[in-house]
Order: C-alpha cells, then sequence, then structure tokens
C-alpha cells in the first residue's frame, strides 16, 4: 500500500521548536519529490519545503528559510520537518506529500498524501 505516516505537530509558544515527519512506504522513497505543504484558515496552500534525491535538490519557501530545515533519512524513508523561532503565521495544518515527476511538490494534486497534523503557534 502507497502511504505517507506523518507525525509530530501539536501546539507550542511562539518562539518554539517542533519537528514533523514522514514516512513512506509501498513506493520508491528515492524517485520521489517529498516535503510539506501547508494551509493556514482563509489562506492560499504553500510549499514549505521538499527535497528530491533523484534531482539533488532541496526547496525551502523564503518566509521559513532562515527557521525550517527538512532533511530525509533515506535509509528510513522518512522526511523531516525541523521548524524553529515558530511564529503565529506558522499555524497551519502541514500535509506532506510525495510527486514522481514534479520539483516542488504540486499544490494540489501530488501524487501521494499523509494525513495533515495540525500545528498551532499562541502568541
Amino acid at each position: 500500500e502507497v502511504q505517507l505516516q506523518v507525525c509530530g505537530g501539536g501546539l507550542v509558544q511562539v518562539g518554539g521548536s517542533l519537528r514533523l515527519s514522514c514516512t513512506a512506504s509501498g513506493f520508491t522513497f528515492d524517485d520521489y519529490t517529498i516535503g510539506w505543504i501547508r494551509q493556514a484558515p482563509g489562506e492560499e496552500r504553500e510549499v514549505v519545503a521538499c527535497v528530491s534525491k533523484k534531482l539533488g535538490r532541496t526547496y525551502t519557501e523564503n518566509s521559513v528559510k532562515d527557521r525550517f530545515t527538512i532533511s530525509s533519512d533515506n535509509a528510513k524513508n522518512t522526511v523531516y520537518l525541523q521548524m524553529n523561532a515558530l511564529k503565529p503565521e506558522d499555524t497551519a495544518v502541514y500535509h506532506c506529500a510525495a510527486d514522481e515527476i514534479a520539483f516542488p511538490l504540486p499544490l494540489y494534486d501530488a501524487d501521494v498524501w499523509g494525513k495533515g497534523t495540525q500545528v498551532t503557534v499562541s502568541s
């Protein structure tokens, strides 16, 4: 079964940190772009960060570039998003997604989606 298993998320105070993880199964991890897309209430979706081992590329959205880090453990088929110095505007549902062709991830029609996880940053 093709799936992405997401762990992490929750409630954190401004300036705090969280780590999200996304573990892939049922497909060849190395051949896909994998990463995180978030959506806040009333806002457009945006790609937060993604990585492609096949292409040797990493993408991080400008507004989080100095605070968030995406990494991958290919042996574990897992991608991590380390989020530091969190701000209230980071509050959103974070989705892990994977796509075999696109880089960065497409906002809506990626090949594989994990369950969204809520990240709430309180001030």
